[in-house]
């Protein structure tokens, strides 16, 4: 495989696909394969000045590769419905699930590596702790549609493997925890609570967090592993190297990809105020009865796996991390 080499990015105008063709133009790549839904003006902004070959919509997809025969040699397949409050399950099943086996079914045919989005939503309340253990999953109990369909896409996944089915020359699942960084600006109610802190302080000078609803948390407290979007893109980027040196140093499996390091809401506004030289100032808000029931109070990746697999990357903190992105995007609306 060359720079020359075809790849497919999924999900391409949105947030971390949109950031995974910038990061994959850096380094050299230009022949992608974009697959996403192009409808909308806002997201197709996060495209601008990107390089590729193709822009492919998502339902021709299939389609299109059946005319075409493009030769591809690498999947990102990233793209997904993400709205934690969609509640019509059959949305997340076509797009996340059934759309999904497509893409891992045609990476069996054509003998191609793949790299897919999971998520931490499939973790739910915690109760079973979050160690991408492949045994565990079956047993995990999402608080939300969206969860409940990339678990189902796991576990479907692993159901290949069980019963000794024919699976891509590599593969993983990478389960995203809270990922915030620049081109979330389309994403409206779903875009970090970093991105929603700064417009209220631009607006207001002041951040609205949700009060705790838990006596065993404060106010604030709630706790979530945030993780800036440059380190979700190196460790994207860590399998494709690792298949390019050597096929076999490709470790298939379904992995964390956070920080190991929980953080409160608290902190992360404070983080936002210094990101704009300000003092902090925070009012707290009840929690909208339609999330109270399946929110998440912590969540904190272990990330053990990935480092046992050679993935040793040092990670922005959440200070340094909000600082880059207000000061080096948010501040004057800059794309990845």
């Amino acid at each position: 495989m060359n720079k020359q080499s075809n790849i497919v990015v999924t999900g391409a105008a949105g947030f971390i696909g949109s950031c995974l063709v910038s990061f994959l133009n850096n380094k050299g790549y230009n022949n992608l394969i974009l697959v996403d839904n192009f409808s909308r003006a806002d997201k197709n902004i996060n495209l601008n000045g990107k390089t590729f070959l193709h822009k492919i919509e998502r339902e021709i997809f299939f389609q299109w590769i059946k005319n075409e025969k493009p030769k591809i040699e690498f999947v990102y397949h990233i793209g997904a419905r993400t709205d934690t409050a969609e509640f019509d399950y059959s949305i997340h099943e076509h797009l996340n699930v059934d759309y999904s086996k497509k893409i891992w079914n045609y990476c069996v045919e054509k003998n191609i590596p793949l790299v897919y989005a999971s998520s931490a939503a499939t973790y739910g309340a915690g109760e079973l702790g979050y160690s991408d253990d492949e045994n565990r999953i079956k047993d995990l109990k999402p608080l939300n549609p969206y969860g409940v369909s990339k678990n189902e896409f796991d576990k479907w996944v692993l159901q290949q493997i069980k019963d000794d089915l024919k699976i891509p020359p590599a593969w993983a699942g990478l389960k995203f925890f809270n990922v915030y960084g620049p081109n979330e600006y389309h994403k409206a109610r779903m875009a970090s609570v970093i991105f929603h802190s700064y417009h209220q302080i631009i607006q207001n000078g002041f951040v609205k967090l949700f009060k705790s609803h838990k006596p065993e948390f404060k106010d604030g407290e709630q706790l979530r592993d945030f993780i800036y979007v440059k380190d979700v893109l190196k460790i994207c980027y860590w399998f494709l190297e690792c298949w390019q040196i050597d096929l076999q140093t490709f470790i298939s499996g379904i992995y964390n990809v956070g920080t190991g390091n929980a953080r409160s809401f608290n902190d992360l506004v404070k983080a936002t105020f210094a990101g704009l030289d300000m003092k902090p100032e925070i009012k707290y808000i009840d929690m909208p009865e339609d999330i109270r029931n399946t929110y998440q109070y912590y969540t904190q990746a272990e990330m053990q796996k990935i480092k046992n697999a050679g993935y040793n990357e040092k990670m922005f903190s959440l200070e340094e991390g909000v600082d880059d992105y207000i000061r080096n995007y948010l501040k004057e609306k800059k794309y990845y």
